[in-house]
């Protein structure tokens, strides 16, 4: 599907996740964005005037994010450039750099940073003019908390869909439970030797509380899961597998990938023998009601449009916001476990929506180099029983 989309080793960067009402909860998204991104550029030596656009995700509205892109553009010191912004629910990161490789295989931008921000905390609360409402009552809105509760099509909350594809299945909520022991212990693996996997790729984010600056080097907020503990858990929902220990939280953060050709790749890697290639998209959209059971199709579109075979994956990352999605995806798929979601997922990590895609590429690439090279796939559900999916090869 792309032939001439690349992403520079270490072009990528991504702020630790912060569980929601955190040390992030009063930061403006795209302000700390900004932050990050100028400090991952400097510290890889790339210069912000080399971009010739900018690409902006978001799900959730914060202060001025109006003028999004160029004012984050301005504030990176990329004043030259903009770019699109993107807002796809869960899917947005994907979808970003999907279309950020086709402006680049088409010609039209030859470097590109895609930057996603997102702060569940605090979410804005909408009223919107009603003139014939009682009194001229406006219309309310609570803009993280009420689309958490409600799809306006499916008319179900995001829990719900997960439950409708378990019961069309015979995971158990014990499954879901070893599912989500095992994740844990994944992620475990990258705070390792001083967290050696995440200090690859993440970049530290300051911000003032006060008149002190404080530095938050790694995710806040996420909790420890055992046996014990999970089995202890009521279902979400009655007669549900479900708990809130094999779910994933909202939370805040940041991530940044860049797109470029394969010259303009190579002249920004740290490690030119690192050659790092984006290769498709894909997108799928269940029935309404089964958010969870969009992965596996748009997953394989990805794998079709890339011509690649399961069987050739050497790594497989998902955003899992439900443990349901992993197994589902792997049964359909026929993936082996011992190739997804190594050093970590969104079901541990934590969910910002905008940024989880593209961290989850960013650790994607990062075993795959680890592995000494071959293809990796991300893939995962988003809002509207949708979904998006990546393919990549690091040789």
């Amino acid at each position: 599907m792309f032939s001439k989309a690349y992403i520079p080793h270490r072009g990528y960067f991504c702020s630790p996740f912060s569980r929601w009402q955190g040390s992030f909860q009063n930061e403006n998204a795209i302000e700390l964005a900004a932050t990050v991104v100028r400090k991952g550029l400097a510290d890889r030596i790339i210069d912000p005037k080399s971009f010739d656009a900018l690409f902006l995700g978001y799900t959730i509205p914060q202060v001025s994010c109006f003028y999004g892109a160029p004012w984050l553009a301005g504030m990176i010191g990329a004043e030259g450039v903009s770019g699109p912004i993107f807002s796809q629910a869960c899917a947005t990161a994907a979808t970003e750099l999907g279309h950020a490789a086709m402006a680049v295989d088409t010609g039209v931008n030859s470097n590109i940073i895609a930057v996603t921000a997102d702060r569940c905390s605090n979410g804005p609360h909408m009223v919107y003019p009603n003139p014939n409402g009682p009194g001229g009552m406006p219309i309310k809105e609570d803009w993280v908390m009420d689309n958490f509760g409600n799809d306006p099509w499916a008319k179900n909350a995001m829990i719900q869909t997960a439950e409708n594809v378990a019961k069309d299945t015979t995971f158990t909520r014990e499954d879901c439970d070893e599912l989500t022991l095992n994740r844990y212990q994944q992620y475990k693996a990258a705070l390792e030797n001083d967290r050696a996997f995440q200090k690859r790729y993440m970049v530290p984010a300051e911000i003032k509380m006060g008149k002190k600056t404080v530095t938050v080097e790694a995710d806040e907020g996420v909790m420890e899961s055992t046996a014990e503990g999970l089995g202890r858990l009521k279902p979400v929902l009655p007669g549900g597998i479900h708990t809130f220990g094999s779910q994933t939280h909202p939370a805040d953060g940041n991530a940044a990938v860049i797109v470029a050709t394969k010259e303009q790749a190579e002249a920004l890697s740290e490690d030119k023998n690192v050659v790092i290639q984006l290769l498709s998209y894909g997108y799928a959209r269940a029935k309404k009601g089964y958010m969870a059971a969009a992965v596996a199709p748009c997953a394989q579109m990805a794998l079709d449009k890339a011509g690649i075979k399961v069987s050739d994956l050497k790594a497989v990352k998902t955003h899992n916001p439900f443990a349901v999605n992993d197994l589902n995806m792997m049964r359909k798929m026929g993936l082996d476990p011992e190739i997804v979601n190594n050093y970590g997922s969104s079901l541990i990590f934590g969910h910002p929506q905008g940024p989880t895609g593209a961290r989850c590429v960013i650790e994607l690439i990062e075993e795959l180099i680890l592995l000494g090279g071959g293809y990796g796939l991300f893939a995962g559900c988003a809002a509207g029983d949708t979904a998006a999916a990546l393919m990549v090869k690091v040789g």
